[in-house]
Parts: structure tokens; C-alpha cells; sequence
């Protein structure tokens, strides 16, 4: 599949048959083991649009030769057995199916033999949202290349759409509020945090092409606005990884709509993330959304974004935090 890269940090890699760049073997210091991933560990989130239908376009030709160690998924919609069935016995999958058939569902794959986790949980803390397929987590034991065992915290979240003035709103909030907890919790008892996913929602006006359209859309609600603000503010002090990496341009966007012509146009929202505690931020070396070639080669309405992460830098980052 054709790339955008958002960050060229990796100079030393070279490319391969899809023209994605790849770290050299320069940046390779880990051994591979399960307990010690190589540097860097690249993770991708992606909205599959149902994971049946995404293999059925052609996913699994992105992710055979994507180098992923970490795959965090939304809108499943499928049992467990079908995850498993469809990515294969090389990746250990943890899934948190919706009760209501057909609809949202996460997951974090993780491959066997590089990086595998040591525990796991599901759901965000509230009972209201137990069963809603949203929000789930890994924790692994990372070993960087100076021999340190770290706690990595890995979340996949799926964000409500939202519509405006409707309970369906108030379920976004509630949901977003918990969001802002956990993530306070998160950076507390992990060396390192990270939620990536669907959060729908675009923070600034460069996350959405048509943006004066969209002011009283959910998706783009000042209110819903405002938790990023919280999110990346000093309140709570997380990173906007693809941003930081992107620099202050238009996008690069994550979604477009099916229909009419907003893929060829373009006309797209970042709405798909990764929110990263600062150090491990600081070790986000480039950020790559996977944009289809055509409308015809999309194996979703989302793109996957992939971002690698040195443990080197992102430990050195650490020690150097009061």
C-alpha cells in the first residue's frame, strides 16, 4: 500500500516492495526474544470496519509484510474465535468483544515470540460500559537495550461517534471523563503508557479538512474539543505522538467516508491515535499513516497508523524525569 509519512527520522532505513521505510538494521539492538523486543517496537492501530469485510478487501496483504509487533484493532465485530481464526497462531490476541453482536469490539495482537503480555484487563473502569467492546489492555515486559526491565501499558479504545444533543452524546462524555481518569492512572503505575484507537474526535481544526462545517458536529464539538485540551495539557500530560511527529499541517488525516469523493479529494479527519505518555513519546522515532492507494485498494474507511518507538531514547527520557 502506498504511505504518507508524517516523520522521516528513520534516514537509515531502506525501502521495501510497498515503498514503506523501514528502520535499518543500525537501529536493531534488542535480541528478539520474548521478553526482549529488538529496537524499535512498532505499533499500529487501525479501525478494521468489521474484521471479517477488512480481510475480504485485502488486510491481510498490509500486514504481512508490515513488520508490526504490536496491532491494536477497533470495530472487530467478530467473536474471539474469528480473531484468532483470521490473524493466526503467530500473534497472541487479546479481545474484548461487544455484547451487542455486530457492533464495535477491540483487540491488542501481540507477536508471539518478540513481545507478549504478562497481564491483561478489559474495560475502562465503569460498569456501564462493560460489555460495550471499547477499551482494553496489556501490560508487557519490555527490555531495552540497556538490559532495564519496563512496564509498557498498552490500551486499544474505541470512542463513541457521538451525535450532538442526543443520549448518545452523553454517553461520549461519560465515556471521554473516564478516559481522562484512566489516563492519570495510567502514567502513575506504568513506566510507560500509551492508548492508541478511534477516539472520534478531531482536536484542532488541521485534524478535519471541511472543519467551519463541521463546528456543530459530533466529532468536532468544542465541548469534545476540550478534553483533548485536557489530555495534552498540564492537567494530565499526555502526548499527541502523530502531531508532535506531523509538525502544524493539514492532517495527515486517518478517515474519509466511503462515499463521494473524499478519499480522492482528500477531504479526510485525523481522528485515530496515539496518546503517549512523555517519555515514551520521546522515543516515537516516525509516524506512517498507510494510506490505500485508491478507493478501490482500502480495506477500511480508516487507514492504519503505525509508529515506531526506540526504547533507548524512551528510557533515557525517563531517567531523566524528576
Amino acid at each position: 500500500m502506498a504511505t504518507n509519512t508524517t516523520s522521516t527520522a528513520d534516514t537509515t532505513g531502506t525501502g521495501d516492495a510497498t515503498g514503506i521505510r523501514r528502520p535499518g538494521t543500525a537501529d536493531i539492538t534488542g535480541t528478539g526474544d520474548a521478553g526482549a523486543p529488538a529496537n524499535p517496537l512498532r505499533i499500529a492501530t487501525v479501525n478494521v470496519n468489521g474484521l471479517r469485510a477488512a480481510y475480504k478487501r485485502g488486510m491481510a496483504a498490509w500486514l504481512a509484510p508490515r513488520g508490526v509487533d504490536i496491532l491494536c484493532l477497533q470495530e472487530v465485530r467478530a467473536p474471539d474465535s474469528v480473531v484468532q481464526e483470521y490473524l493466526g497462531d503467530e500473534w497472541h490476541v487479546h479481545h474484548a468483544e461487544a455484547a451487542a453482536k455486530g457492533r464495535a469490539g477491540v483487540a491488542i495482537a501481540s507477536r508471539r515470540g518478540r513481545v507478549e503480555p504478562v497481564a491483561t484487563r478489559v474495560g475502562i473502569g465503569d460498569d456501564y460500559f462493560a460489555t460495550a467492546g471499547r477499551w482494553v489492555e496489556a501490560d508487557f515486559e519490555i527490555t531495552d537495550p540497556g538490559g532495564s526491565s519496563q512496564k509498557l501499558t498498552v490500551a486499544s479504545a474505541y470512542v463513541h461517534s457521538g451525535e450532538a444533543e442526543t443520549p448518545k452524546q452523553a454517553d461520549k462524555y461519560r465515556f471521554l471523563e473516564l478516559m481522562a481518569k484512566r489516563l492519570r492512572e495510567m502514567r502513575r503505575d506504568s513506566d510507560h503508557s500509551l492508548v492508541v484507537g478511534d477516539l472520534n474526535v478531531g482536536h484542532t481544526e488541521l485534524d478535519i479538512r471541511n472543519w467551519k462545517g463541521n463546528v456543530k458536529r459530533a466529532g468536532f464539538l468544542p465541548d469534545e474539543r476540550a478534553y483533548f485540551d485536557r489530555f495534552f495539557g498540564t492537567d494530565i500530560g499526555w502526548r499527541d505522538v502523530h502531531r508532535t511527529l506531523a509538525g502544524d499541517v493539514e492532517g495527515p488525516y486517518t478517515w474519509w467516508s466511503w462515499r463521494g469523493k473524499a478519499f480522492d479529494n482528500d477531504t479526510g479527519w485525523r481522528i485515530d491515535y496515539h496518546l503517549a505518555t512523555p517519555e515514551l513519546a520521546a522515543g516515537a522515532a516516525s509516524a506512517v499513516v498507510d494510506r490505500a492507494p485508491s478507493w478501490e485498494t482500502r480495506f477500511s474507511d480508516h487507514a492504519p497508523l503505525v509508529v515506531d518507538y526506540h526504547l533507548a531514547a524512551a528510557s533515557a527520557a525517563g531517567a531523566q524525569t524528576p
